[in-house]
């Protein structure tokens, strides 16, 4: 599979998938040996079975009221990112959260590696529009 289509199913996914808290949908864009690092300072995520707790453990408190991802952009060697912003409720208190994802896909179209870059603030607001929203 492309890079290009592996990523725009990748941001499809995970845009859907996230809204429905659906961590079944998430993990099958991921190789069984992936490695996601969630935060730069946290230890990373490896393995299927890890990434689905740390999912689980993320979406447990929060109720998502929306999700919007860019259109990817592609660089070399299976490589992509792409931004994100979500609006959500944790504990009734209103949130947005909004960052980036940097995606390494091997050649059946999995993501072999993740890294999410993000931040939170109180409220519902819009970060500077991500470039080419989906």
């Amino acid at each position: 599979m492309d890079t290009a289509e592996a990523a725009r199913r990748f941001v499809e996914v995970w845009q859907g998938a996230w809204a429905a808290h659906d961590v079944d949908a998430i993990l099958e864009v991921y190789a069984e040996d992936c490695v996601h690092r969630s935060m730069p300072f946290r230890e990373p995520h490896r393995g299927r079975d890890e990434l689905a707790a740390y999912l689980r453990w993320s979406f447990a408190d929060e109720r998502v009221t929306d999700v919007c991802f860019s259109e990817p952009v592609i660089g070399q060697e299976g490589l992509a990112v792409a931004e994100f912003r979500v609006l959500s409720e944790e504990n009734e208190e209103p949130r947005t959260l909004a960052g980036c994802v940097f995606v390494r896909f091997d050649a059946a179209g999995l993501a072999v590696e993740t890294r999410d870059y993000w931040h939170t603030v109180v409220g519902h607001t819009e970060p500077a529009r991500p470039m080419f929203l989906l």
